[in-house]
């Protein structure tokens, strides 16, 4: 008798991608529109499980403004994996452990397992390299330029530093870039476009993690201020909604420009900020994307320990 073959996943690819990486807000709105329902039809299939939770919170988790904590949220979480139709403890999971970001942190929807390899993998690049941890520079000046590709993908990350040394003999960067969900650092290619040459590189498949050496064409004396810039071309994932940088110490100037390609604008634009790793999300803002130039952007004059990120929906 010939074997039945297996009905197909209802979880699509991305849906799929983002239950096993996270985080929990891109999960939770990904299973939403997959199963096509709105907001009042999910409350109303949770108020039949015998849990009450209103619209707004269902839609502040959905866009990481909240995340759920009380116990009746909790059972929320269990009864949503139900009414989604989601593997058991997909939802749960996502928030049974810290929800931070590293402090080098390079894109968004991340596994606290693949944020604690992302740290590892730079202090094992800059113990091998002989650098001090903190890398020995300050960064004076940060612009990243993020651009999304046709596909709603993370195409590329180009990144200009301005960096001032802390002691003498400092003569390199160590770069670490997280690609989304489901990326392949081993088909991921870096560029070093401005007074830096590309050293040794590490790449970690199951978190998506690529650490990279910017060497220098000198080395810097204390007090030595710098200028270099380099591209990391990526577009190994499935799509992408936000990117967020992090840091843990203070800095100056920060700016992050996120362009869409042809055919992939988003419908909705909005910074954010989060003081800690497990802080709620605040200072949301609107972003309205430029017609002409079909991007985004926000400025940082100093930056201070916690995080910033644009974050986008597509319908």
């Amino acid at each position: 008798m010939p074997h039945a073959t297996p009905h197909a996943d209802p979880v699509g690819a991305e849906l799929d991608s983002v239950l096993r990486g996270g985080p929990f807000h891109v999960a939770l709105r990904a299973a939403i529109a997959a199963r096509g329902l709105p907001l009042q039809r999910v409350q109303h299939h949770l108020s039949r499980h015998g849990v009450k939770v209103g619209v707004t919170s269902l839609s502040y988790w959905q866009q990481g403004a909240r995340r759920p904590q009380r116990p009746e949220s909790l059972r929320a979480v269990r009864a949503l994996e139900e009414i989604l139709r989601l593997p058991e403890e997909s939802l749960i999971r996502l928030l049974a452990a810290p929800h931070g970001h590293p402090a080098d942190r390079h894109a968004g929807g991340w596994s606290p397992r693949s944020l604690a390899e992302a740290s590892g993998v730079r202090e094992r690049l800059l113990a091998e390299s002989g650098a001090p941890r903190d890398g020995g520079l300050h960064t004076l000046g940060h612009h990243e330029r993020i651009r999304i590709g046709v596909r709603r993908e993370l195409a590329e990350r180009e990144a200009h530093h301005i960096v001032r040394a802390r002691r003498d003999g400092v003569d390199r960067y160590v770069a670490v870039h997280h690609g989304d969900p489901g990326a392949a650092p081993e088909r991921m290619t870096v560029h070093a476009l401005e007074n830096c040459r590309t050293g040794r590189v590490r790449r970690h498949h199951d978190t998506g993690v690529l650490a990279a050496e910017l060497l220098f064409d000198t080395r810097l004396r204390s007090g030595d201020t710098f200028l270099f810039r380099y591209a990391v071309e990526d577009g190994t994932a499935g799509v992408s909604h936000e990117y967020v940088r992090g840091t843990d110490s203070p800095g100056g100037q920060y700016a992050l420009q996120v362009c869409f390609g042809s055919g992939a604008l988003p419908v909705r634009c909005h910074r954010f900020t989060q003081h800690s790793a497990t802080a709620p999300r605040g200072g949301r803002q609107e972003l309205t994307v430029s017609g002409r130039h079909r991007s985004v952007h926000l400025v940082e004059p100093r930056v201070r320990p916690g995080y910033v990120g644009i974050a986008w929906d597509w319908a």
